[in-house]
Parts: C-alpha cells; sequence; structure tokens
C-alpha cells in the first residue's frame, strides 16, 4: 500500500512522464517533499483503504471530545463503503479505539500519537495547527489536514466590522459615552472608500479579507505570502515576505493573516509599529504570537498608529497585568472571529468530502506541510 505525498506541480509533472507511482500497490510509503517554488502539497491513499476508522479525539485527559450528532456521524460515514466512527464517551474508550484507527478527526499529544500505531491521516479541526504538530507527528509519515478557509468568511466580516468601529468612531467615542449616558455629536470619522490595504498571509482569512475590503470598500490590495500563488485578480500586489517592511508604510489598514512559524513570531513589533502611517489601523487575525503586544500598547498609547483590533492575544485569556486593557482605541473579540452558525455547515461539508476522498484514493483537500508548520 502506498500512501502518497507529493506537491501539485510534482503531481502533475509525474503524471505527464509516467504514473506508476500512483498505481503501485506496495507495502511502501513514497513522499515526496513540496520544493520552495510550489505552493500546496497533495496527499493520496493508493489503493484506496479497504476499511475506514476514524476516531473523534481530543489532545487531553478530558473527555467528551468534539461532539457530532447522528446527522453528522451518518453524513461522514456514508461516503465510503467501509467506513466507521467512534466518538468516545470516555477515555478509556478513545484509548481502545487508537491502535485501531486510520483516521483521527481532532489532536493528539505525544502518548496518544504513540499508541495510534496504524494512523495514517489526521485531520485537524481548526485552521492552525502549529499546536498540533508535535515532533513525533512531523517526523511521521502521517498525513495532516486542516480547516483552512472554513472559519475565513466569519472572521472576513469581524476584519470589516472592527476596522468600521474603529474608523467610524464607535470605540473612541460612541461606546464609551454610552455607557456615560452622554450626547455628542462627533464629526472626526473616516471614510475607508480607496483606502489601502497590506494584507501578511494570503491563505483563506487573507484573501477572504482582502476581497471583502476590495469590492465592499474599492480599496487596493498589497500582500505578502511564503508561498509562491497566482495573484488573485482582486489583489494589486502579491509579493514574498523580503517585501514586508516596503509594503508597511504603503498601507492605510494592516493586516496580520500569517501563519504561526518561527518566520513570523513577533513580526508585528516596534519597528513595524513605528514605521507604520500615523493614520494607519492594524488588525491581528489569525495568531497572537505575530504581536508585540507590548509594542502594540505603547503605539496605540503614544499614537504611532491610529488604531487596531485583535481577535488574538498572545495568552488566551487575556491576562490582567496586559497593557493591552489600557490601550486607546483598541478592540478585542476574544478568538471569537471565525464563529457563526454556517460554519458548522462548512467543518462538516469538509470532513465528509475528505473521508469521501480518502476512502476513493483521491487527493486530500487542505494538506499541510509539515516542515512549514501550515
Amino acid at each position: 500500500m502506498s500512501d502518497v505525498t507529493i506537491s501539485r506541480r510534482q503531481f502533475l509533472s509525474a503524471a505527464a512522464a509516467a504514473a506508476p507511482v500512483f498505481a503501485a500497490a506496495t507495502p511502501t510509503f513514497a513522499a515526496v517533499a513540496p520544493t520552495p517554488e510550489v505552493s500546496d502539497p497533495i496527499a493520496e491513499f493508493i489503493p484506496p483503504p479497504d476499511r475506514v476508522r476514524i476516531l473523534a479525539a481530543v489532545a487531553q485527559s478530558v473527555v467528551p471530545p468534539p461532539q457530532y450528532t447522528a446527522e453528522e456521524v451518518k453524513q461522514i460515514t456514508s461516503q465510503g463503503k467501509n467506513v466507521e466512527m467512534i466518538v468516545p464517551a470516555t477515555v478509556d474508550e478513545r484509548n481502545k479505539a487508537l491502535p485501531e484507527v486510520d483516521v483521527v478527526f481532532g489532536a493528539l499529544n505525544a502518548e496518544m500519537f504513540a499508541q495510534a500505531k496504524n494512523l495514517r491521516w489526521l485531520q485537524a479541526i481548526e485552521a492552525g495547527v502549529d499546536v498540533l504538530l508535535i515532533p513525533e507527528l512531523r517526523k511521521s509519515n502521517v498525513v495532516v489536514t486542516n480547516m483552512a478557509r472554513v472559519f475565513a468568511p466569519a472572521i472576513s466580516e469581524t476584519a470589516v466590522s472592527m476596522l468600521l468601529a474603529l474608523t467610524r468612531g464607535l470605540v473612541k467615542y460612541y461606546f464609551p459615552q454610552f455607557q456615560k449616558r452622554t450626547w455628542s455629536a462627533e464629526r472626526n470619522l473616516l471614510e475607508i472608500d480607496g483606502m489601502t490595504a497590506g494584507i501578511v498571509g494570503m491563505g483563506g482569512i487573507g484573501q477572504f479579507v482582502a476581497s471583502r475590503l476590495h469590492y465592499g470598500f474599492n480599496i487596493k490590495i498589497l500582500g505578502t505570502d511564503a508561498k509562491p500563488m497566482p495573484k488573485p485578480f482582486y489583489v494589486d500586489t502579491l509579493r514574498e515576505p523580503s517585501w514586508f517592511m516596503e509594503m508597511v508604510p504603503q498601507v492605510d489598514i494592516l493586516v496580520g493573516a500569517a501563519p504561526n512559524t518561527p518566520e513570523t513570531a513577533n513580526m508585528f513589533n516596534e519597528k513595524v509599529f513605528r514605521t507604520m502611517k500615523k493614520t494607519a489601523y492594524f488588525l491581528g487575525l489569525s495568531r497572537g504570537a505575530l504581536t508585540d503586544e507590548t509594542a502594540l500598547a505603547q503605539a496605540l498609547k503614544e499614537g504611532w498608529i491610529a488604531g487596531a483590533g485583535l481577535d488574538v492575544t498572545r495568552t488566551e485569556p487575556l491576562p490582567d497585568t496586559s497593557p493591552l486593557w489600557d490601550c486607546p482605541n483598541l478592540i478585542i473579540t476574544c478568538h471569537t472571529a471565525g464563529f457563526a452558525p454556517q460554519r458548522r455547515g462548512r467543518l462538516m461539508a469538509l470532513l465528509a468530502d475528505n473521508v469521501r476522498r480518502y476512502s476513493s484514493g483521491l487527493p486530500l483537500v487542505n494538506v499541510v506541510d509539515k516542515k512549514r508548520g501550515y
């Protein structure tokens, strides 16, 4: 049996040249790491598994794991001829199932991963996988997929609402005066129409935010991303990460939508905030580790930038001692930007589709590059 993990470009070139690697039913694992000039990897299982055993799991000793209704379980298990889904009610049930399953929905710690001796595919139920990718998993042949783009529509709406709350004076003027039951008409307000936004990370969140801003408000979009990709037609300029500091002083809105990696940690720091326009706004949407919160607090208190919106912070819940609590013109939404009833439907649809693909020997959706960490 061959579990094949390759890049999209390598898949196309190999298919054109010779396809035996995809058709061979050998007991070895064939893996080709994505090359720097390629974006998403492709993973498929050839031949398809005779049976599929899925475990809903969490990486803690606490049960219950993520819950699934009977209808959702049926939606998933109907995607193949011999698919079973186990939703354990106790830790013992979970541990008993771990050695038998080939698929896990959720996350595993090192102890659980060691028990999952037949695991071939781990489907994360979050978009970010930086915490999930334990060393044992990174080094293994287990394919990891995530929920990229599933939460992005709601997050992009939160981004727009944050921006409008800042530019239309809701945060700075009207929320405070409402608490005091005072009436003071403020005319020092801004339109965002025609502004320029710089988006760091043009994945699901970045692309949805860019689309909303461009089509909704005629905003010019600049962006950076570490993955080579075609430039969306609503984006004016898309460059490599090294262009970041050149982009920063050009934008009125700076958006952090990149994954948490060693390269992105603390990337929104004092140098960046001092380089931004004093009239510019910062939105942190993806991971709290990307932002130097002490520097951001100083930037807001000393007027280096006009305002900021955060959905994520470095430590959650935000500690009482955080300097962010006392910042002017700052809005924080407690890592809830991705929530909406519709997201459950998208999440279930992706799980079901990936089970169908796995069961049929087709390429999985949202395959994670474990070396890059996203």
